[in-house]
């Protein structure tokens, strides 16, 4: 096991959704707004979880949940709207935040092993490419590709294997708590991700970021 005395973790286990990108909502905002729906309903159809877990274990492609989006919208919405609505989410506009990545390639800099650890699609990898990330980290760990997903503790330990660390050695980075407290629960250290300063002030003792 890899222990270092000269950086406060061996390892720094990162989220992508709402840490490292972002969704425009906008044009899915407008077409609720055109069918009389409240904004975000489209989505609290599609992230529920009998709806979106399939999805995320790989166990079904978009176009799928698209069509389970639809099935979820029976009778409050005809279904041409409701695809609709489900295809401008499944294709909604999304960006890399410029600073959070700067970060995260300093962290690299720095000599600290960066693991991307995601509850995603199979297209995860595309998506990475589309932003220009491919190389961002040194390993991807995507719930598509293994059938799991988080807070479920196998991801988490095939994340630190990847790098030989240790729980206890681990910065655990996600913007939902119940995954936070799953990486808590391991004996990481874990940061529940709102802002650029929370993860700063997590990795400020290390020498290339001070």
């Amino acid at each position: 096991m890899k222990i270092s005395t000269d950086r406060p973790f061996d390892a720094v286990l990162c989220d992508v959704d709402n840490v490292i990108r972002f969704y425009d909502s906008g044009p899915l905002a407008e077409l609720e707004r055109a069918a009389g729906l409240a904004e975000g309903s489209t989505a609290r159809v599609a992230f529920a979880p009998e709806v979106d877990l399939p999805l995320m274990r790989g166990e079904i492609g978009l176009g799928q949940w698209v069509e389970s989006i639809v099935a979820g919208f029976a009778g409050r919405v005809p279904r041409e709207r409701a695809r609709e609505l489900g295809r401008a989410l499944a294709d909604s506009p999304f960006r890399a935040d410029a600073e959070i990545v700067a970060l995260l390639r300093r962290v690299r800099a720095a000599g600290v092993p960066l693991v991307l650890v995601t509850n995603a699609t199979v297209r995860l990898e595309d998506d990475l490419a589309e932003m220009g990330l491919t190389g961002l980290a040194d390993h991807v760990v995507s719930s598509a590709r293994l059938g799991v997903v988080k807070p479920d503790r196998k991801i988490y330990e095939i994340a630190a294997s990847l790098v030989d660390a240790s729980f206890e050695r681990c910065l655990f980075v996600d913007d939902t708590e119940e995954n936070v407290e799953a990486a808590l629960a391991l004996g990481m250290t874990g940061v529940v991700y709102r802002e650029l300063a929370d993860l700063k002030a997590a990795l400020g003792s290390l020498p290339a970021l001070s």
